[in-house]
């Protein structure tokens, strides 16, 4: 027995030292396992890596706190920062499995791709599109950032927009992927500008904010939101261009608009008041009330409200009904329906990007995001 208590802590301390040999092994293959992956896997995800790396690698935060102003270098700081007294062998270890999950969703992904959902449009990256029963839908596909819509995601819906609208199905379906409709404006698109750049950035916006509301307005096809999820900003605003909104009754309408120093959009200024009255737009739009689904129902901004334990299965039975109607016959009736408001919903969607540019330019406007961001990294 004697022997045997020796020798115990003896194995021990040699599966020890071997278990942290493979730790560091396995934390070198994981930094190459990450430069080879092909999907950014999101900013969030990224600041988790780098934290990880600096607390493995140099051990606790010790580089001072950058300015408030310097969003990427303090972002970078608070990640690290908040790892504390992580040890350096658990921050390799959790780096390490983080990497390994990144490259197993990736693996899955590549399998899925290598056979394609029938009726998959190719050439988009950050939404899914597809074709079938004559339906195509559109699903925002940021689920890791909660649906947040960036510049490249702007272009693609604009682009699957416009191709919905010569195909050959008979409606559009917009919805999101995960959690989340979608959380709206990435406010990553206000990051890493440069003073000098700030009017150029204001500038583009803006045409590409047009642009967008422009295809829904124009849309030619019965459009119809599945909001399966939390809506925020510039996703809430454009339901008022859609044909029909079915939500979830776990889905709230929220557009913060005077809370981030912006205005609204989407037509929302001229639309909201005449779906749900002044007073009820009012709330919205200038006070940041968030609406719940039901609320949103009884304003006029949703058509129906389902639990979300049957969403899925009754939203998509009715909308294969529709799309099995005669599909002109639904186009011809829909342009009688919106033709008259037309020209009025493009002046207003001008005035309201006009407004926004100036918005965005404004010292309130960027102390509004600043604090946004001092908030959310406090969480």
């Amino acid at each position: 027995r004697q022997a045997q208590a020796v020798c115990i802590p003896a194995i021990h301390l040699h599966m020890t030292a071997a278990t942290m040999q493979v730790s560091q092994k396995d934390f070198e293959k994981a930094q190459e396992q990450l430069k080879l992956l092909k999907k950014d896997p999101g900013n969030e995800t990224k600041l988790k890596l780098y934290a990880l790396f600096k607390q493995a690698t140099e051990g606790p935060c010790n580089s001072p706190k950058p300015g408030m102003l310097d969003f990427v270098k303090k972002a970078k700081w608070d990640a690290w920062n908040s790892l504390g007294n992580l040890s350096q062998d658990n921050a390799r270890q959790k780096y390490t499995e983080l990497v390994s999950s990144l490259v197993s969703a990736e693996s899955a992904v590549q399998k899925e791709d290598a056979s394609p959902e029938e009726g998959r449009h190719d050439g988009y990256e950050t939404i899914i599109v597809t074709t079938k029963n004559n339906i195509t839908k559109i699903m925002f596909n940021r689920p890791d950032r909660k649906n947040a819509i960036n510049h490249k995601m702007y272009r693609e819906i604009i682009k699957a927009l416009e191709e919905a609208g010569k195909d050959d199905s008979t409606v559009a379906v917009i919805t999101g992927n995960g959690d989340y409709y979608s959380s709206g404006n990435d406010l990553n698109n206000f990051t890493n500008i440069q003073p000098g750049e700030m009017k150029k950035m204001a500038s583009d916006g803006a045409v590409l904010l047009k642009e967008f509301v422009g295809c829904f307005i124009d849309f030619p096809k019965p459009l119809i939101a599945v909001v399966n999820g939390p809506a925020i900003g510039i996703c809430v605003t454009v339901l008022g261009l859609c044909d029909i909104v079915y939500a979830s009754d776990r889905a709230t309408f929220h557009s913060p608009f005077s809370q981030l120093g912006q205005s609204p959009e989407g037509c929302s200024s001229y639309l909201f008041p005449k779906i749900m009255g002044l007073a009820k737009a009012s709330e919205m739009l200038l006070f940041n009330k968030k609406l719940t689904a039901e609320e949103a129902c009884a304003r006029g901004l949703v058509t129906e409200v389902f639990p979300d334990r049957t969403f899925q299965k009754e939203v998509w039975g009715r909308l294969e009904a529709y799309a099995s109607l005669p599909k002109n016959s639904l186009a011809l009736s829909k342009q009688l329906l919106r033709s008259t408001e037309k020209e009025k919903l493009h002046e207003v969607n001008s005035k309201e990007c006009e407004v926004l540019k100036e918005r965005w330019l404004s010292d309130e406007c960027i102390n509004a995001i600043v604090s946004f961001f001092q908030k959310k990294s406090k969480l």
